[in-house]
């Protein structure tokens, strides 16, 4: 009975684009974070990302109701997942209490690039390379600059998404539904809990807390991993890494309008680099990428 009352939802996600699944997460996990930054003063960036990955595995797990019947591989490929999951979120919130939202998102934007144009030998790849690091270096300093912290967490955030790319295509092909990201996402959960515990203590079980962490773990999780997860299965990364590209100017435009984080011109020019440098490099990959 319970899997007749999942099968809407897949259908539902099955009969909208794979284009329109992964922008309507893109604006998900923005507005997710933008949300996210504002629990801050009150549980930390550790206690939030506890928070968030905690209820998202709980809600997803009631969705899905996984079975741990699944070969080794599998099982290594979620644990895996769910490992980079929560690495990605602990080193991206750090950032984020340290630099403004669109600067983080763009410096951790170079993790997708580098998954487009690794092992390539063409010139034009370079080219693009060149363009994004001239747009996190001017990023990085123009203005009055960023805290060096929250850069070096943001670029640690950027390994993880490239490591993230890589096992959520695994874990889309060997998987058919969300029961692999419900698994995942207890690992993740597993994993930061004990920063979050050490760092919240008891504030993360005050029920505002807990209402808005559900909101975020909705947004930045749930919604957005669930709809990736599915367009992947239907699009090739390539096609998937050009729609990302979009990511840091809408978690620029999210920060300025929910947070009030406002760019210098200098800084918009430097989000824009690195948007296009993801678009071309994505654009121009081999079909087998």
């Amino acid at each position: 009975m319970a899997h007749s009352d999942r099968v809407p939802v897949v259908r539902l996600m099955g009969a909208v684009p794979p284009p329109a699944l992964v922008l309507l997460g893109i604006v998900s996990v923005q507005v997710g974070a933008a949300f996210a930054k504002q629990l801050f003063s009150l549980v930390g960036a550790t206690g939030t990302v506890a928070l968030r990955l905690v209820l998202a595995a709980v809600v997803l797990m009631l969705i899905w109701r996984p079975s741990l019947r699944m070969d080794r591989r599998t099982l290594l490929v979620i644990a895996s997942y769910g490992a980079v999951l929560a690495a990605m979120n602990l080193t991206f919130y750090q950032a984020l209490e340290r630099i403004p939202l669109g600067a983080a998102v763009t410096i951790e934007f170079l993790g997708p690039l580098a998954v487009a144009v690794v092992g390539s030998r063409r010139w034009l790849d370079g080219v693009w390379v060149l363009l994004a690091a001239g747009g996190v270096l001017l990023l990085t300093r123009a203005q009055g600059g960023l805290e060096l912290g929250g850069v070096l967490f943001a670029l640690a955030a950027a390994v993880c998404w490239a490591g993230y790319i890589l096992l959520a295509a695994k874990l889309g092909s060997q998987t058919s539904d969300g029961k692999g990201l419900a698994l995942a996402m207890v690992v993740g959960a597993v994993i930061a809990l004990p920063f979050g515990v050490t760092s919240a203590g008891t504030a993360l079980l005050d029920p505002f807390v807990l209402v808005a962490g559900l909101a975020v773990a909705l947004m930045s999780s749930v919604v957005p991993y669930s709809l990736e997860l599915e367009a992947l299965r239907r699009i090739p990364p390539r096609v998937f890494g050009i729609l990302m590209s979009l990511e840091p100017a809408v978690a620029a435009v999210a920060g300025l309008l929910l947070l009030g984080e406002q760019l210098k011109p200098a800084q918009w020019v430097a989000v824009c680099c690195v948007v296009i440098a993801s678009v071309g490099a994505t654009r121009s990959a081999r079909p087998e990428a």
